[in-house]
């Protein structure tokens, strides 16, 4: 079974020009949005199949319609645009005043009214006054999703931090009351355990501060140039201790000259640390995780595969999102955070790569993420 994810490229920063679809079918009319619009990038569609066609094939930020017109009038294009993203803006631009078609028209949620003849400084104020409503109510939007991002991972640091503190203060306390026995044979195995987990208790302090630095900031990319043959083989190389600890054999198979890329060093770090994480994480002991690559003439690609349980197939569809996590034992004790693959997919995204998931259970499973080359790389 295979996955995969494309990429979710990192959104531009520079403001681009709004696209305004005007719909009449007076083809004066559409001139004169046209040269009363000039600061914005103006579509024109002569009834409103034509605008759902046009629709279809690229977004627009607003849509001007009159209301009669020959195949689709505008009230129906109006209800159809809302039924399909009830985000859409759409002006609807009438000669009739009748409170009917008002009536209609705000029922099915239009944003606002612009009356016949046209008056060219109230449409540009009417489209002015559009778009900065949409843009206020993307922004709480935004910020609704963010604070309700943060209470939901404050709530999972804290059942997460739960385990691994609990189990060392209780260790402590047996160890200055003296009901440890030193000398007992089963001390040893105890103090290894603790030891393993202030290990995890660290790497978690780790990926908390990285999440709040990077992630929950929304900082931009890093663009430097970078080997991403050493920078893998050093992420593998950190893993060593963690497979040890398992009797995992990690192989690194990459070889040959790899190209330098246009790459955030700290970002692709942590996509090879997490796919590694999880491949170690998931394969039982004695098992092995393979690092591996290619090179083409418009990308590098690297996968990490194991020969662990494999994945589900309805599960597979899943582990990409956020906070979730597979449990094959259902006790609710993995470990992690369960964002490493969610952020894993939206870094390589922000790269203009992407990233597939392919597993069959009993067999294993194989990550593999390709990124474009120097010459298609995004730039800083």
């Amino acid at each position: 079974m295979r996955i995969e994810m494309l990429g979710q490229p990192q959104l531009a920063q520079e403001r681009r020009t709004p696209t305004i679809l005007a719909v009449d079918d007076e083809g004066a009319i559409l001139d004169l949005c046209s040269r009363a619009l000039k600061d914005y990038t103006v579509l024109k569609a002569l009834d409103g199949q034509q605008a759902l066609e046009l629709l279809s094939q690229q977004p627009v930020d607003l849509i001007l319609t009159d209301v009669m017109m020959p195949v689709v009038n505008g009230l129906e294009l109006l209800e159809q645009v809302k039924e399909n993203d009830p985000d859409q803006l759409v002006v609807i631009m009438t000669g009739f005043g009748e409170k009917e078609i008002i009536l209609r028209a705000l029922k099915a949620k239009a944003d606002d009214f612009i009356h016949k003849p046209l008056n060219l400084a109230q449409l540009k104020a009417t489209v002015i006054k559009a778009l900065e409503k949409k843009r206020l109510r993307q922004e709480v939007l935004q910020l609704k999703q963010l604070d309700r991002l943060k209470t939901d991972f404050l709530g999972l640091i804290s059942h997460k931090l739960r385990t691994p503190t609990t189990s060392l203060s209780l260790f402590m306390q047996n160890l200055t009351s003296g009901v440890i026995d030193l000398e007992d044979p089963g001390f040893a195995s105890a103090l290894q355990a603790m030891q393993q987990e202030s290990d995890y208790l660290a790497k978690l302090i780790q990926d908390l501060l990285f999440y709040s630095e990077v992630i929950l900031q929304d900082e931009q990319l890093n663009l430097a140039r970078h080997d991403i043959k050493t920078l893998a083989s050093l992420t593998l190389a950190e893993k060593r201790g963690d497979a040890d600890l398992k009797k995992i054999k990690l192989r690194n198979q990459m070889t040959g000259d790899w190209p330098v890329l246009q790459i955030d060093k700290d970002r692709l770090h942590f996509v090879l640390g997490a796919l590694l994480d999880n491949a170690i994480k998931f394969t039982a002991p004695g098992g092995h995780v393979i690092l591996a690559g290619s090179v083409s003439a418009d990308s590098v690609t690297i996968s990490i595969r194991d020969n662990g349980p494999g994945i589900a197939e309805e599960e597979l569809s899943k582990v990409f999102e956020k906070f979730y996590q597979i449990d094959p034992t259902h006790a609710g004790q993995i470990r992690g955070f369960g964002l490493g693959l969610f952020y894993a997919r939206k870094f390589i995204g922000d790269h203009h790569g992407r990233i597939v998931m392919d597993s069959t259970l009993g067999k294993g499973t194989t990550v593999t993420i390709s990124l474009p080359r120097p010459e298609t790389a995004p730039s800083s």
